[in-house]
């Protein structure tokens, strides 16, 4: 376990370091309580006047949570307590968003699902040319979850809404157009941003020699298309804009929507319209109510056999349309589950 994430201590600053480099970093239930053990040290220690959290390896900052074994466990007939790891990865990243001192995230490569959690919600994202952001949940049967349901309706021109239906892929130029990354460097300055940030006494001082300004991204491009695409009262409002525009982007986009779970898409397009209005606890005790439910049903599983275990691609979603989820299903996805909501 003390292997796959390293703390250090590195003149002013508190190092963490995801080191799953095979698995790309993607957070077990060990790191998630590790991590949040060690900020709650370190947010008393005057030794330390921030975090920087990192990865190790060259293709991912971190790609996601460990869903291989909550899928194993269902599997193996262990359904109580599967919400165990979502409970406290959820208050994670509550703890991050709150959290008293500067937290920097050095992010070079993948930064999916359970890595944005642990990077988004921090005061700097600091972003290489090799940045790929995604929130894919829908294409495995989930939802944008990690505090999803507050950054993505908040960020401009319903870029955040195109991301949580479509998993979008966002590179470093657009990242920082639409918020996930709050200031870009390039690969080479890592060693020498950290090296700068253990001494730093203004994190924003420390950072300025290694910003750059990359090209406007392919997303920043099509930004008005999407917000114009995007702003249905519906899923069906938003496919039939797609369906009618008659831009490439669009065709691509819907087809991309189509083959997603269709009550994943429709739950997505529920937090988001719920989550603009809410505070960021508040967003987070909405993501435990859906995840409650969802890890009772068919769709997550199927999707990570699809995607991870067998890997073909082919996931049999059940139901198969979006007419045939009815109001009263997604309603239950928003219910308070019997065991309480998430303690915030």
């Amino acid at each position: 376990m003390s292997d796959e994430i390293l703390f250090e201590k590195r003149g002013k600053a508190g190092f963490v370091i995801l080191n799953r480099p095979k698995a790309l970093n993607a957070l077990s239930h060990a790191m998630v309580r590790s991590l949040a053990g060690q900020l709650t040290r370190w947010a008393d220690d005057p030794e330390i006047a921030h975090v920087v959290i990192t990865g190790t390896g060259e293709k991912a900052f971190c790609a996601g949570g460990d869903i291989r074994s909550i899928y194993d466990a269902r599997m193996a007939g262990k359904t109580d307590g599967l919400g165990v790891f979502f409970r406290e990865e959820y208050l994670l990243n509550a703890q991050i968003k709150a959290y008293p001192k500067p937290y920097i995230a050095l992010i070079n490569g993948i930064v999916m699902g359970g890595g944005v959690g642990v990077s988004v919600h921090g005061s700097h994202r600091v972003g290489t040319e090799r940045t790929l952001f995604s929130m894919p949940e829908t294409g495995i049967g989930f939802f944008p979850d990690v505090g999803g349901t507050y950054f993505l309706p908040r960020m401009p021109k319903q870029t955040g809404i195109y991301c949580a239906l479509s998993a979008g892929r966002l590179k470093q130029a657009d990242a920082l157009s639409t918020g996930v990354l709050t200031h870009a460097i390039e690969e080479r300055s890592l060693d020498d941003v950290a090296v700068a940030l253990e001494t730093a006494e203004d994190i924003n001082t420390a950072l300025a020699p290694f910003l750059v300004t990359p090209e406007k991204g392919p997303v920043a491009e099509q930004a008005d298309l999407i917000e114009n695409l995007f702003s249905g009262s519906s899923v069906s409002d938003i496919l039939e804009d797609l369906d009618g525009s008659g831009e490439e982007f669009a065709r691509k986009t819907a087809s991309a929507i189509r083959a997603k779970s269709p009550t994943s898409v429709l739950i997505a397009f529920e937090q988001m319209k719920r989550g603009k209005e809410l505070s960021f606890d508040e967003c987070m005790k909405l993501e435990y109510r859906i995840v409650s439910r969802i890890l009772l049903e068919n769709d997550f599983y199927e999707g990570i056999r699809a995607a991870i275990v067998d890997k073909d691609q082919d996931p049999a979603w059940r139901p198969t349309q979006f007419g045939q989820v009815d109001s009263a299903t997604l309603a239950s996805y928003f219910e308070e589950p019997p065991e309480g909501d998430l303690p915030l």
